[in-house]
């Protein structure tokens, strides 16, 4: 089965990819910008009224987006998101065919499904990925009660393929040049992606 419009949609998400890799300043970030929800609608977890707003740019087949989110990111949901203490913000960087096609999947199931969605997609990354992805992405997409022809459908949905590459082509008006990037509280953070260097940075943000 092949993504709809597979030459002219994913030409976009190729563009993506080489402009993440590619060098360049990062700009300033208009903090009203950065927060502003996007079409689609934000995917976040904890209180819209935190202290401290972490907002990722991740995609989908990213391995270095996959260690954190099987490590440190599972330590800083008990400790922080789960407390209320952050909100946690997650965008979708799609850099290659079989990202944006989760991305579509993950928008596809009931919003509550979204993370649960996720997780599966960094905990088994090297296993769906291989071979035939899309055959993989369809075992996941099971889990969350998702019909082979929902699915199909899914796949097929021009307008939500665009409405994604747009969250990405958004996130590089922010200096976002590769996966995972993160801000917190509006600046770009670019220490250690341990729970340690977060901490470092937002246990002052919340005195």
């Amino acid at each position: 089965m092949r993504l709809i419009s597979r030459r002219r949609l994913l030409l976009a998400t190729t563009v993506l990819a080489g402009l993440a890799l590619a060098a360049g300043p990062v700009l300033a970030v208009n903090l009203a910008e950065l927060n502003k929800a996007p079409d689609l609608g934000e995917m976040a977890l904890g209180p819209e009224d935190a202290k401290v707003t972490i907002i990722e740019y991740a995609s989908a087949t990213c391995p270095h987006c996959a260690a954190f989110h099987t490590g440190t990111y599972k330590q800083l949901k008990a400790e922080y998101i789960d407390t209320g203490k952050v909100r946690f913000v997650f965008r979708e960087f799609a850099t290659n065919d079989a990202a944006l096609a989760a991305f579509m999947v993950a928008r596809a199931v009931p919003k509550d499904a979204y993370f649960h969605l996720m997780d599966v997609y960094f905990e088994t990354l090297g296993t769906w990925t291989q071979g035939n992805w899309a055959d993989g992405l369809f075992n996941i997409a099971k889990q969350a009660g998702m019909t082979r022809e929902k699915f199909d459908a899914t796949m097929k949905d021009e307008a939500l393929a665009r409405a994604i590459i747009a969250i990405g082509e958004k996130g590089q008006e922010f200096g976002v040049r590769g996966t995972p990037s993160f801000f917190i509280n509006g600046e770009m953070y670019e220490g250690d992606r341990t729970l340690e260097g977060f901490k470092a940075r937002i246990d002052p943000l919340l005195n």
